[in-house]
């Protein structure tokens, strides 16, 4: 059995496997209980040989993800996920310097930079010195680089990746830095930030055109890009929610169009960031039906960059959360019908320890118990 079906079993097939009656939620308010209509079978991947140097890496995030909420996302589809088939797992710690229960802008840092900070800091040390981030390192080794989000690209996931800002929630500004960021492909929501609502009357969105940027306002305008630079900032916040049904395809298009674009005739490689962002927002909302089809909506990403991996023979994926949100039980489930029921006992984060799957040329690495800073250096020793 494989490692990541191991690390998981306890949680999944204890909660997931009974069929008795469901117990009361220990938290009211939100909704405690769903059944996914629509289950989806997995890809199925070839395990690659030990050894081998990636020349391309995918670092795929899913905010606020532990593996309390994979759990129910697994029962949800039927016992099956596509990260669980990863061969190589392990956990990781996500405290940050000035608190045990970290925001994603300091276990953001930690992942992008291998460095911990302070809370509310994008890549940036508490001193307000700034660093380097994994993107930063890939355009120094001459790779192409590129982000692809559900969220805002302000907000503090994507944001520690391209840009540098001692306080999160200075949207304008780290909207703003972008421009510098130097990075090949960028997709994301956010247009209010860029454009619409600024405070300074700024139009960011037409300024990195300027730079030479090929912008786009839609996914379907980025679908028919045909060169790099590219900036799509498709929605005035974030996309639609996975379980409206209107963001549909859209995040696996914009990621499959990002990896094409990137690799096309390119002999350096290229860093990838993804992050299925909204997880994290349903899950302080006590929302289980919206945050396990971003679970999903997400795995399948997931699937369809393990197939493009598998595939190009070249590509280290890793898979990972920034911490864990709502302190969220799985109660009862059924697998045979993907029905959960989950209790949550707050509306925030908590300092639990979260998984990380790796694939891919490299990725026989990636085992164990670490920091989420040795996590990043992990990835960041094979960007050169």
């Amino acid at each position: 059995m494989k490692k990541a079906i191991v690390v998981l079993s306890c949680a999944m097939l204890l909660a997931g496997c009974c069929n008795s009656e469901p117990r009361k939620a220990y938290v009211e308010g939100g909704v405690t209980e769903y059944t996914c209509p629509t289950p989806y079978t997995p890809v199925v991947v070839n395990p690659m040989s030990k050894g081998l140097t990636p020349k391309n890496i995918v670092f795929m995030i899913g905010d606020g993800m532990g593996i309390e909420q994979l759990s129910a996302a697994w029962v949800a589809n039927r016992g099956a996920l596509n990260m669980v088939q990863m061969p190589y797992v392990g956990l990781q710690k996500t405290y940050c310097l000035d608190w045990l229960v970290t925001d994603s802008a300091a276990a953001g840092t930690a992942l992008a930079t291998g460095e911990k900070t302070n809370k509310g800091m994008i890549a940036t040390r508490p001193n307000g010195e700034e660093l380097d981030s994994m993107m930063d390192l890939a355009q120094q080794a001459g790779k192409r680089t590129g982000v692809v989000v559900v969220c805002r690209l302000n907000d503090a996931t994507p944001a520690t990746f391209c840009c540098n800002n001692p306080d999160r929630d200075e949207a304008e500004d780290i909207s703003a830095d972008y421009l510098t960021s130097g990075v090949d492909f960028i997709a994301g929501g956010g247009m209010d930030y860029w454009r619409t609502k600024r405070t300074d009357g700024r139009d960011i969105f037409a300024e990195i055109g300027q730079k030479g940027y090929h912008t786009y306002e839609s996914v379907g305008e980025l679908m028919e890009a045909t060169e790099l630079p590219v900036a799509a900032v498709v929605a005035p916040l974030e996309m639609p929610s996975a379980l409206s049904g209107e963001r549909g395809d859209n995040f696996r298009n914009m990621v499959s169009k990002s990896l094409d674009m990137l690799s096309k005739d390119n002999d350096e490689g290229f860093f990838l960031m993804v992050e299925g962002s909204c997880i994290d927002d349903w899950l302080h909302a006590n929302r289980v039906d919206a945050a396990v089809e971003e679970i999903l909506d997400f795995d399948r990403v997931v699937g369809d960059v393990l197939g493009w991996a598998e595939q190009d023979g070249e590509t280290l994926v890793v898979v990972t959360a920034d911490h864990s949100t709502g302190a969220m039980t799985l109660l009862w489930g059924d697998i045979a019908t993907g029905s959960v029921e989950v209790g949550f006992a707050n509306g925030g984060h908590n300092g639990i320890l979260v998984p990380y799957f790796a694939y891919g040329a490299g990725a026989e690495k990636f085992d164990g118990l670490v920091e989420n800073y040795e996590l990043s250096k992990l990835i960041s020793d094979y960007i050169k």
